[in-house]
């Protein structure tokens, strides 16, 4: 259920900026090259001006496999006089979800020793002093450490998935605001030490659709990664346009059109990361499957066939499998050959850490208990 409130999102996002300012003394914004992230920066660069608080404080956790496009922009944003750079190019592990084998399952980003995609930023942070090498953790630690007791500013947004919208609006972050959440007190350590204060996420433009986000930008005249342009330009749907690393298990359709877009880009891709060039080549059409194979009798049969001769890590294995037996277990009034067949797409873009299956079962259950409702009123 939705409800209009007064006034408008982009008058009601300054607002509460500036009541995060006027209560923390410890402000950054996380930016991502995305659209998103573009809009908050750019709404805390005008509330930071106008209260005295300049230079803002902006941190990027660059992926490594990141498109040329969102480098350059990067490196427009990070000229602002009025911007504090802290641009992390840190080694750290990331899964890559287009392989299926053990031994190209993970990435290290900016391992030692290793051949990049690209060369380092002179100015950039190039340490990491932390314990943490998965992307989370360092942006759990990154956030600690750069905003400690303060906030870290995103552009997540409810439209994006089930998933954003149920955590956005069901508990308050800080006082009566439900738009956040708390992004440290996991246990990260810096330098041996625990840290004593960690920092909260806040999402000052979580209720704003795609459309808002385009029409700030337009009026404002604000620069934007041209990647959007080139997703456009190629009938890349407005609401599927993502800006991430391209090996991401949520991007991997990037792949389908990278090569044309930026042939520098997917040329050093796929010297580095295993898969990408497979998946490139194998298009929507074969990476989305929509229509049993004629060879099965059912999802669940293509299901299991999948996870028992396409996965061959067996850690991976045994862990796809406990997803889908919990999600089974769970989901008992969603058809078993629906919940099969997103199982197999799960399996199809090694969705390792079930992103997609999370995101069925918040949608599923959303609309179980909507259905279940009037009998319950009833009763």
């Amino acid at each position: 259920m939705k409800y209009l409130l007064p006034g408008n999102v982009h008058d009601t996002a300054l607002k509460r900026i500036g009541w995060l300012f006027d209560e923390f003394d410890k402000i950054a914004v996380s930016f991502s090259g995305g659209k998103d992230s573009t809009v908050v920066v750019q709404l805390a660069l005008q509330v930071a001006r106008e209260k005295g608080r300049l230079p803002l404080t902006v941190v990027w956790l660059d992926q490594e496999c990141e498109h040329d496009t969102t480098v350059a922009y990067a490196r427009e944003l990070f000229s602002h006089p009025d911007i504090r750079a802290r641009w992390y190019q840190i080694p750290f592990r990331l899964f890559n979800a287009t392989a299926h084998d053990s031994a190209h399952s993970w990435l290290n980003v900016w391992g030692e020793g290793e051949e990049w995609v690209r060369d380092k930023e002179s100015d950039s942070i190039h340490d990491n002093p932390f314990t943490a090498d998965r992307f989370l953790e360092c942006m759990i630690a990154i956030g600690d450490y750069e905003v400690p007791h303060g906030v870290m500013l995103t552009g997540v947004r409810a439209e994006e998935s089930p998933a954003r919208r149920h955590g956005l609006l069901n508990y308050a972050t800080y006082k009566w605001a439900t738009w956040g959440s708390r992004g440290g007190g996991s246990g990260m350590v810096y330098r041996g030490k625990l840290p004593k204060q960690h920092h909260l996420l806040m999402h000052p433009i979580y209720d704003w659709t795609y459309r808002d986000v385009w029409k700030a930008i337009y009026d404002g005249g604000w620069p934007y990664n041209r990647l959007y342009d080139f997703m456009h330009q190629y009938g890349v749907p407005h609401r599927s346009m993502r800006v991430s690393n391209y090996h991401h298990e949520t991007a991997v359709n990037t792949l389908f059109w990278l090569q044309e877009v930026e042939p520098g880009t997917w040329e050093r891709a796929t010297r580095r990361v295993s898969g990408i060039a497979t998946a490139g080549q194998l298009g929507a059409r074969d990476w989305f499957i929509d229509d049993l194979p004629f060879m099965f009798r059912s999802w669940r049969e293509y299901r299991d066939y999948l996870l028992q001769h396409l996965v061959t890590d067996l850690v991976q294995r045994r862990e796809f499998r406990k997803q889908i037996e919990m999600y089974d277990r769970i989901m008992p009034y969603v058809d078993s050959e629906d919940l099969a067949k997103q199982g197999v797409q799960a399996i199809l873009v090694n969705d390792y850490h079930s992103t997609k299956l999370m995101n069925y079962y918040i949608t599923q259950r959303a609309r179980y208990w909507r259905d279940q409702r009037p009998a319950r009123q009833r009763g």
